[in-house]
């Protein structure tokens, strides 16, 4: 059994120590806003690699932490006020507020999910074939402040129809989620993979609509950070990031040992309702959904962990000034130097990744 009081740093009595930044041995501490308000499995993509046998993080003098929030807004607001160091940005939530708020002081540094990881699901007898055909239905998300919104909006901008005519109704997630939907509270769900795969993991089959050609080609998630960060801490964030690139790549290699490490970490996080056959099979399910969305699409043409493009945030960008009802939005944000940077992309790279997918393939955890 891991020494899990290792890894947490005795938490309970070093919280001022925490909150400052700095762990007992002196590590950089990154704290993560997470949006989803829980810390599960789902995020062994990125603590695997606090395991005593990989080390991504200590090796580069950080160290990972997590802060729960209720919604994407939340974290970015969490991140901007110093309450975490990094977390998930959405665009349609992260784009227009830096356009009314440039002192905001949020750059996005690392592509994550460079795969586009958003689904809309209906039941699987639903009349609604498309996209399309969801004008004016009822449309259930998490909560009010989910990225759900947001990501409707902008496929609804490409395709041309009102974003006035949807009607968003709050219905949580897992089978609470899936009960609304298929007593016919709303007719569709929009979220993400894993939560779609959570409401299929309680035994209720959903049928998922093609997204719009152009949004089903951009990435899902970027991880934004401080400026002031970027520019003062610049040697720490590099490192940062360069272990959360190893530890993806070790879970897509071995994903169930990746969940593993993760419940040896935080067996806090593992159901106490369920066996442990039943939650691996639920949590394989789910990860099922989204690993492939962690990689980049063979046919990219940058296979950097972490790049983004240019010509994709001009898109996202046209794809929100259309969906927000909002056509200055690109001149609101004016050069996108401002939205995201590549900057660090080079050096977060500059590790032996074929030493890493053999140590994944020939890791043992027992």
């Amino acid at each position: 059994m891991i020494d899990r009081r290792h890894f947490n740093l005795g938490l309970g009595g070093l919280a001022a120590v925490w909150a400052a930044g700095v762990s007992a041995q002196g590590r950089k501490v990154f704290r993560g806003a997470n949006s989803v308000g829980i810390v599960d499995a789902q995020q062994c993509f990125i603590t695997c690699g606090r395991h005593p046998k990989l080390r991504y993080f200590e090796q580069e003098g950080v160290e990972l932490d997590f802060v729960n929030m209720s919604s994407a807004n939340q974290a970015m607001v969490g991140i901007a006020r110093g309450q975490a160091e990094f977390g998930s940005l959405a665009p349609g939530v992260y784009l227009p507020a830096i356009a009314k708020e440039p002192q905001l002081g949020i750059i996005a540094v690392y592509n994550w999910l460079p795969r586009n990881a958003n689904v809309v699901v209906v039941k699987p007898d639903s009349p609604v074939k498309t996209i399309k055909d969801l004008a004016g239905k009822r449309i259930g998300i998490r909560n009010q402040g989910d990225g759900g919104v947001f990501a409707l909006q902008t496929m609804y901008g490409e395709l041309g129809v009102k974003t006035s005519d949807i009607n968003f109704i709050a219905v949580g997630d897992s089978g609470v989620a899936g009960t609304a939907l298929t007593q016919g509270n709303v007719d569709a769900i929009v979220t993400y993979d894993t939560a779609a795969a959570r409401i299929e993991a309680v035994g209720m089959p959903l049928r998922y609509l093609d997204l719009p050609p152009n949004y089903a080609r951009l990435g899902a998630g970027w991880m934004g950070i401080r400026r002031k960060d970027l520019k003062e801490d610049r040697k720490a964030v590099v490192g940062f990031f360069r272990a959360v690139a190893k530890s993806t790549l070790f879970a897509h290699t071995n994903l169930g040992e990746a969940i593993n490490i993760h419940w040896a970490l935080y067996p806090e996080t593992k159901s106490k309702n369920k066996s442990d056959a039943e939650s691996r099979q639920e949590i394989e399910l789910i990860l099922g959904r989204r690993k492939d969305n962690w990689i980049r699409r063979p046919d990219d043409p940058d296979q950097r962990w972490g790049a983004s493009s240019l010509e994709e945030w001009q898109q996202i960008v046209a794809i929100t000034a259309r969906s927000t009802a909002n056509p200055q939005l690109p001149q609101q944000l004016g050069d996108l130097g401002n939205v995201f940077t590549n900057e660090l992309i080079d050096e977060v790279n500059a590790f032996d990744k074929a030493a890493v997918v053999r140590q994944a393939q020939e890791f043992r955890s027992t």
